[in-house]
């Protein structure tokens, strides 16, 4: 009878265990970014160098985090084309969109990444070294979708 209760007990802390660390990885960091806030600032790097020009941006949904810089996902419109984006800004190298939680549906890693290799979508320098080794990518269709991230950069490899 023992044995049972121990092994009982010993299930029970495990499953809390595990809903705690599923939580805290999912939902409990992770809080709205507000449309008209700097946070969702969304900018793009000139080819030219220089400051970063501010992008033309609507019906942004975006969530952040202060437990890690990577956690930033944003999702909006722009009317900026493509045509010009390309030839005005810097096109990012090696964009790697980072997985959101499900429950923020807009940002789709998955299939970011296979518009990207496809072609579909552009990757553009946004802000670099955002926070120390870390980049803002923004990735554009034509259509004016865009999506936002924040990614390691070439510094952080090191």
């Amino acid at each position: 009878m023992n044995g049972k209760l121990i092994i009982g007990f010993i299930v029970i802390s495990a499953l809390l265990a595990g809903a705690a660390i599923y939580y805290l990885q999912v939902y409990a960091y992770y809080q709205p970014v507000a449309a008209n806030t700097p946070a969702a600032e969304i900018h793009l790097a000139p080819t030219a160098g220089g400051p970063a020009d501010a992008m033309l941006v609507s019906d942004f949904q975006g969530i952040d985090a202060d437990s890690s810089p990577l956690r930033f996902r944003g999702c909006f419109v722009t009317p900026m084309t493509l045509a010009m984006l390309t030839e005005t800004y810097k096109v990012y190298a090696k964009p790697t969109p980072l997985i959101a939680p499900s429950w923020f549906g807009c940002f789709d890693a998955g299939q970011i990444t296979q518009d990207l290799a496809s072609g579909t979508a552009v990757a553009f320098l946004s802000d670099k070294d955002i926070h120390p080794g870390v980049d803002r990518v923004v990735a554009v269709y034509a259509d004016g979708r865009a999506y936002a991230w924040q990614q390691l950069n070439e510094s952080a490899d090191q």
